[in-house]
């Protein structure tokens, strides 16, 4: 019996992921700290496996009987204290798990990326995986970090032969985003009437389980070495909050507020929030310095490489707006 290996899914990716998975007839072996959230893996058919991509000590036996891994895993935060800790679990911890899957044999690998990695063109238009970008580029720890460890999976595909797909997420909304992720989050608010303005900026949006739907067609039939955008709709912010507010029944945002004037705020909540991790585990900003300097790009990709090779088929965003409200709501987030 082939079992296949899992990281992340108690997450919001991860967890769609092992569903698909579980469908198609996998045997599934999933990795989990002791003591995260598992309300995702309820009602699942997997094997626990407690560990932590920090320590492969803790993982490292559990993987030489798999036949395959998905490594959905990261760190993903927006503003992140502690570049280090990131850099540890996104770039350490990928680089040990993807050696541990060459010792123990491992047939077959996909690698979650982000469209974090990659270049963004100027004017706007959609970025493919071959749009030029360097490490110069990446704004903000977690950026950074996905970008070196996609570099650290390339380059153990061309020198050690790993057998991995890559694959490029954009932003993935829907059901069980517990934590919720940043985007999550601007959807709850938004829901709750909290975000009366908005910048000028751009998101590619994906229903979550056509994504999942996508690692599990670079698993079938992904070319090894390649990597795959795995999107959906490009749409201004203002789009996307307007299309929150009708569904959630209330105004859009008029105010388009301009980012020289949100920077003091932004700077004043991040001194905030670092004051606060000296009485506790501390909050996140609600906005950030690295977040307004990425709003200055409109963060737009195409999936064509994915939907020509892989046969992906990202529904429309609405779909995945209204499923993501959906969830927040039969789960008391608004």
């Amino acid at each position: 019996m082939s079992i296949t290996f899992l990281t992340g899914a108690t997450g919001f990716v991860g967890a769609s992921v092992a569903r698909l998975l579980i469908a198609r007839g996998h045997t599934l072996r999933v990795l989990s700290r002791p003591h995260n959230d598992r309300r995702n893996l309820q009602g699942l058919d997997v094997e626990i496996v407690e560990g932590d991509l920090a320590r492969p000590e803790t993982y490292r036996d559990a993987l030489k009987n798999c036949a395959n891994l998905f490594h959905v895993a990261a760190d993903y935060r927006i503003w992140v204290p502690d570049a280090a800790a990131m850099n540890h679990i996104n770039v350490d911890g990928t680089r040990a798990l993807m050696l541990a899957a060459l010792d123990a044999g491992v047939q077959h690998i996909v690698y979650t990326s982000s469209v974090a990695t990659l270049g963004l063109h100027k004017d706007g238009t959609p970025s493919s995986e071959d749009t030029p970008v360097s490490f110069a580029d990446m704004v903000g720890t977690y950026k950074q970090s996905k970008f070196l460890a996609e570099e650290e999976v390339s380059r153990l595909i061309a020198h050690h032969k790993l057998p991995a797909v890559i694959v490029n997420p954009s932003t993935p909304i829907g059901p069980r985003d517990i934590k919720p992720t940043p985007t999550g989050r601007i959807i709850v608010d938004a829901v709750k009437g909290r975000m009366p303005a908005y910048v000028d900026t751009g998101l590619n949006i994906a229903h979550v389980e056509d994504v999942a739907m996508g690692h599990v067609l670079a698993f079938e039939r992904g070319k090894i070495g390649e990597r795959y955008i795995l999107g959906g709709d490009n749409l201004a912010l203002s789009d996307i909050l307007a299309e929150i507010a009708n569904i959630a029944g209330r105004p859009a945002p008029t105010i388009k507020l301009p980012r020289a004037a949100i920077y003091p705020v932004a700077f004043a909540m991040e001194i905030a929030a670092r004051a606060s991790l000296f009485f506790g585990p501390g909050w996140e900003p609600m906005v950030t310095i690295d977040a307004l300097r990425m709003s200055k790009k409109k963060m737009y990709f195409t999936s064509a490489k994915a939907e020509r090779e892989l046969g992906y088929k990202p529904r429309p965003a609405r779909e995945a707006i209204l499923d993501a409200i959906a969830w927040f709501r039969a789960e008391g987030y608004c």
